[in-house]
């Protein structure tokens, strides 16, 4: 498995630079982390690692390629429990993402419904929550299956944070090939699911895996947050097992994986050991 960085190692820095910094601490893969549609002045003028999901792929292989980096995947978290609009991300983002890593030969871009935000989604039942994210994620399950990459689910909000959530969308999709999982110990393990028993269940279907840890002060919002984006401890010092989540996963078929960890160079590498000590 391959072990990545998440592309937010500097703040105020654009794609380039981040790529120049984990390729200087020895990494040489990493997920392409924020997208959007359209142009972005701050990303343009080097401030935000954003990619346009509406530019040229190829423009981008070749600024991984000139740093010695391998684009891992396409991260298109989403806002499915929200109403559509075409001012959130949403499931056409999700298709051009799709085809822009299809372009490239990404095998997977990653995606999640998030918390619900607006009076409206905050109101609807499980079933009704299951149910949006299914209708909204049918189109791009087949538009992953006809372009040959794989669409993955990232424990991040009310129904991807639990086991039965994903299995929900996953049988009311038919449980397609081009619909996987991208685990998240972190994300996994603050929605309140155990990350070991998540990644025992999903084994076959778990194609990447975005690691990190929590310090015991996260304990009192567990089951109470669906995601916190990153980590600023190593692997190994907190209170998830990774351990065991290295027990199941250590001969699944997953080529790669990216550390949500923002801190110093020490504890990024001390994260990279930790997994390599454990078999990953």
């Amino acid at each position: 498995m391959d072990i990545g960085v998440f592309l937010l190692i500097e703040p105020f820095a654009g794609v380039e630079r981040q790529l120049e910094c984990a390729r200087a601490m020895g990494f040489t893969c990493a997920d392409i982390s924020d997208t959007n549609s359209g142009g972005s002045l701050l990303a343009s003028a080097g401030f935000m690692p954003t990619v346009s999901l509406d530019g040229n792929p190829f423009e981008i292989r070749r600024l991984f390629e000139k740093h010695g980096v391998t684009p891992s995947a396409v991260c298109a978290h989403a806002m499915l429990l929200e109403p559509s609009n075409p001012g959130l991300f949403g499931t056409a983002e999700i298709i051009k993402a799709l085809k822009f890593a299809a372009a490239i030969g990404i095998p997977d871009v990653v995606t999640t419904e998030n918390d619900p935000r607006s009076a409206w989604a905050q109101k609807l039942s499980y079933e009704q929550r299951v149910l949006i994210t299914a209708e909204k994620l049918a189109a791009p399950v087949q538009v992953a299956a006809d372009y040959g990459v794989r669409l993955l689910l990232e424990p991040h909000g009310p129904i991807t944070g639990s086991i039965r959530g994903i299995q929900d969308v996953l049988a009311l999709l038919g449980d397609p090939a081009s619909l996987g999982v991208n685990l998240d110990t972190g994300n996994a393990w603050l929605s309140g699911t155990d990350p070991v028993e998540m990644a025992r269940v999903f084994r076959d279907k778990i194609h990447h895996v975005h690691w990190k840890d929590l310090s015991a002060e996260w304990e009192p919002k567990r089951g109470t947050l669906h995601g916190c984006g990153f980590s600023t401890i190593a692997l190994g010092d907190g209170v998830i097992d990774i351990r065991g989540v290295c027990d199941v996963l250590r001969d699944a078929p997953i080529a790669s994986s990216t550390l949500e960890i923002i801190g110093a160079e020490d504890i990024l590498k001390k994260s990279v050991a930790y997994l390599r000590a454990n078999g990953m």
